[in-house]
């Protein structure tokens, strides 16, 4: 089998390279980042501590994606250098090498394209994740359950930290609902393309005769809250319940009611929080999980009505957006993009970048469609 044209691979490398410095405005970038080491060296920076948390924070930010695109760009360089010494010596090891590491360049280059289309207000924010079963029963529930731990996973493979809020607990297997942060930059950009309605077709576990069954359960994703943000929540107008937290049983159960339960009355959103062992810890987690609902809520409004104005009467995208097939073929197939594969378990086991991926351009190809 032949090896990659290392010089065509290389070209096209630098080509992308270059077109993501374009994007990232490296320049602007530094003289941003120039700025805001001024302002953090500023001896009353912690003066208007919301501020401070805005200014630190983007910062931090900018420094990230500066020192990713800089060793990603140094990656590419060293691998022409590389494969030159290879072939100008005939060294078999060393060009398996160069190919190995081409491979893996060419797996970070192209994430790092992608994260250059998550240029939206919220988009380098983290991530709350909200999953309901739907239509289904109990594999419904089951099907829930999958889900989270397929993001989860995803989480775990990328070493992002995950923060369960709550988890309702189906009767017979599975979940009603979980809530959940992953704490990781661009966790809400990357995870949004993952809104809406996933439908499972398998034969169920729970039914005696082996029955085809077909589940539903839907996601949704807004992003964390920061406290930059002017969300105002007028108590009155927010019902708190308590009830005892734990699991679907035995000694995970807790005997004290510090499970929280807040029920927004103007919205009807409900929130809940039991993975803190109080009841004002509870309470203040699920705030924020309202909180960051209630923004993800303004901002959809704004944007529906700007479409309104616009006489947009494209149907939202979001809902009915993938198929977990597992039977009578196997097949997860994304509805929008028209990404799929053939081998569900390891999409069950969290590697959804390829979905992710393809999410994420698409949503960049509607968005531009819609401007025009």
């Amino acid at each position: 089998m032949a090896g990659p044209d290392f010089d065509a691979e290389i070209k096209q490398l630098q080509a992308t390279m270059h077109t993501i410095e374009q994007v990232l405005d490296l320049d602007a970038m530094k003289t941003e980042i120039a700025s805001l080491e001024e302002q953090v060296a500023a001896p009353d920076l912690w003066d208007d501590q919301a501020n401070a948390q805005k200014v630190t924070g983007r910062l931090s930010l900018l420094q990230g994606e500066l020192e990713r695109y800089s060793v990603l760009n140094g990656r590419v360089d060293d691998l022409g250098v590389l494969v030159e010494l290879a072939q100008e010596e005939a060294d078999a090891d060393t060009l398996a090498e160069a190919e190995s590491e081409l491979g893996r360049v060419k797996k970070e280059v192209e994430a790092l394209e992608v994260r250059t289309l998550l240029n939206g207000e919220y988009d380098a924010r983290e991530a709350i994740v909200t999953i309901r079963s739907g239509a289904g029963g109990v594999d419904a529930a089951d099907f829930a359950e999958m889900l989270m731990r397929m993001y989860t996973r995803w989480a775990e493979r990328n070493k992002y930290p995950v923060e369960v809020f709550d988890v309702s607990y189906a009767e017979e297997a599975g979940i009603k609902s979980a809530e959940f942060a992953i704490h990781a930059p661009y966790a809400y950009g990357t995870l949004s393309v993952e809104a809406g309605t996933h439908r499972l077709v398998r034969i169920s576990p729970f039914d005696n005769q082996g029955r085809r069954q077909t589940s539903f359960a839907a996601v949704e994703v807004v992003p964390q809250l920061e406290q930059t943000d002017e969300i105002e929540v007028d108590e009155n107008e927010v019902r708190v319940d308590v009830f005892r937290s734990g699991g679907p049983g035995g000694q995970s159960v807790n005997t004290t009611d510090s499970a929280v339960r807040l029920t927004h009355l103007p919205t009807g959103i409900v929130v809940s929080c039991q993975n803190e062992k109080s009841q004002l810890q509870n309470k203040a987690a699920a705030m924020v999980v309202l909180k960051a609902k209630l923004l993800a809520k303004r901002k959809a409004e704004e944007a529906a009505l700007k479409k309104d104005l616009k006489g947009d009467v494209a149907a939202s995208w979001g809902d009915q957006m993938r198929n977990y097939v597992l039977n009578p073929y196997q097949i997860v197939k994304d509805l929008r993009t028209g990404y799929e594969t053939g081998n569900p378990q390891p999409v069950f086991d969290g590697e959804i970048d390829a979905f992710l991926e393809a999410g994420i351009r698409w949503r960049r190809g509607a968005d531009k469609a819609a401007e025009n």
